[in-house]
């Protein structure tokens, strides 16, 4: 399937595509900041046996709208529910990645019943300082995305992993080099002024944590904290950096596969 497009209640057009059987459970995909909803290809063969996938390119991302100023993450929370909505589908497992593993505290804090299992992987509930992020906002509005491209892919994956698995970072680069710098400084501007520390204890959902052990961005005491936080959470560490899913695609696959059953 090709991608399609729903329009949040804000004028906001989102990209989406669904893949595998028509009559499975449906598994909502959340990519992370810089990317869109191809960062979760590797996994995709996997998935697709036992869920229908719903993937989605966040607000400022992909093919989906960039519009000016901040967004918040009750705004990128809420495009995923409109997007639910849409598409009539009342409850989903989700699995979202840094940024969409932010949505994804959000939808387990503020909408318990569209959630059955939730899968946080390699984020955070509060990621500061604000002044490193208005910086960050400062430099892509100035300069676009060619800055960060290299300090990013560096964050994203181990050296041992960046000399070796070119053909898996080629494409996420291309993803971080085409994101539109608006939608990124907007996105920039949620993660900035974010902080679910206190909240995030009451998700209910049945939950699994996946970090990675050498990830610079949301280190294992990020996940940890999310473990201890969310009542009956399991936790499980990569070994990978900050893109789990593209580092250890196969891990990665069979740690969620396991989890929802």
């Amino acid at each position: 399937m090709e991608k399609r497009f729903v329009t949040t209640g804000d004028g906001c057009r989102i990209a989406w595509r669904m893949d595998g059987p028509e009559d499975a459970p449906v598994l909502l995909l959340s990519n992370s900041l810089g990317t869109g909803l191809e960062m979760w290809t590797p996994q995709m063969a996997a998935w697709t046996r036992a869920f229908r996938v719903l993937r989605y390119d966040q607000r400022g991302h992909g093919a989906s709208d960039a519009p000016a100023g901040g967004y918040s993450i009750d705004r990128l929370g809420r495009d995923a529910i409109e997007l639910l909505d849409a598409l009539r589908i009342d409850a989903v497992d989700f699995c979202g990645l840094s940024l969409g593993g932010m949505v994804g505290q959000w939808l387990g804090i503020r909408e318990p019943r569209r959630l059955r299992r939730l899968v946080l992987a390699n984020t955070s509930s509060f990621m500061g300082p604000p002044a490193a992020w208005d910086a960050r906002i400062a430099l892509v509005r100035e300069r676009g995305m060619a800055p960060l491209a290299e300090a990013s892919v560096e964050r994203w994956f181990t050296a041992a992993f960046a000399a070796r698995g070119g053909d898996a970072i080629a494409p996420v680069a291309a993803m971080l080099q085409a994101t539109d710098p608006q939608g990124y400084a907007g996105c920039c501007a949620a993660i900035r002024d974010m902080d679910m520390r206190r909240t995030v204890a009451l998700i209910e959902a049945p939950t699994l944590v996946i970090g990675g052990t050498k990830d610079p961005a949301t280190p294992p005491p990020h996940s940890e904290a999310l473990g201890r936080s969310i009542a009956g959470a399991r936790l499980t560490m990569l070994e990978a950096a900050h893109l789990a899913n593209v580092e250890q695609p196969q891990a990665f696959a069979e740690a969620v596969t396991a989890f929802l059953g």
